[in-house]
């Protein structure tokens, strides 16, 4: 190796690593810089209030910090995501992979992961825009913007993650194994439920655990269509209130 193609490769190395370092300590730094600033609510509040606090209220004269409202409120319109979403993307993935034309398939597929890529604002605006007063109009309610608004709107954005991978895991089953199922007797939905599914199970799993993760993760959406309010939510009348 010359020295020149020697001397051309340590720069492109020395210039990737400088990156990949600066933005390990920019993460680094705005960690610090969160848990600095944060850290000062402990001076004049306790720890144990914090965590077990039952009112959020930071902006009121004797502002207070209390998690569990944020928390349960969390965890009611995910679970209730969760419960939305995780059955129709399954499905949704089979009739893609296993059931449809493949002409239909090469539309679905695109679409599918088109949906993946819409901001979280987008749902958010059309959740509130179209969905909660529909919501309100169809139970009676005061105001559309409760936990069942956002769940759907969360299921929503989670089922492109969970359709497109499990469509992949279950197109990626050789055809040998579908085949045998048939060739023994086995139907067609048999094939998907004895064979299939069971085959591609990982794969599944992983699109299951994504979908979640983004139903847990998105904020701004949650926000727009349930009112923005940290209150304890009651069951089960909590998802309509």
């Amino acid at each position: 190796m010359s020295f020149k193609r020697w001397h051309k490769e340590k720069m492109i190395e020395s210039t990737l690593f400088a990156v990949a370092t600066a933005t390990v300590l920019i993460l680094i730094l705005i960690f610090l810089f969160l848990f600095r600033d944060g850290l000062g609510l402990f001076d004049t509040y306790s720890f144990s209030t914090f965590i077990t606090g039952q009112a959020w209220h930071p902006t009121s004269y004797n502002p207070q910090y209390g998690l569990v409202p944020l928390f349960l409120g969390s965890l009611l319109v995910t679970f209730g995501a969760i419960c939305i979403s995780v059955p129709l993307g399954i499905t949704s993935a089979i009739y893609i992979s296993e059931i449809a034309d493949p002409r239909v398939s090469e539309v679905l597929k695109p679409f599918v992961e088109i949906l993946a890529g819409i901001p979280s604002v987008v749902y958010g605006f059309f959740g509130l825009v179209v969905l909660a007063p529909y919501i309100q109009l169809w139970l009676d309610l005061p105001t559309g913007q409760v936990a069942l608004t956002g769940s759907i709107m969360l299921s929503i954005m989670a089922l492109p993650t969970i359709i497109s991978i499990a469509e992949d895991a279950i197109s990626s089953i050789p055809s040998s194994l579908k085949e045998g199922s048939l060739a023994m007797g086995a139907t067609r939905w048999q094939t998907i439920y004895k064979v299939v599914l069971p085959a591609s199970l990982s794969g599944i799993s992983a699109a299951v655990i994504l979908g979640i993760g983004r139903a847990i993760g998105e904020t701004m959406t949650v926000m727009m269509v349930t009112g923005n309010a940290a209150v304890i939510p009651g069951m089960p009348e909590g998802i309509i209130e």
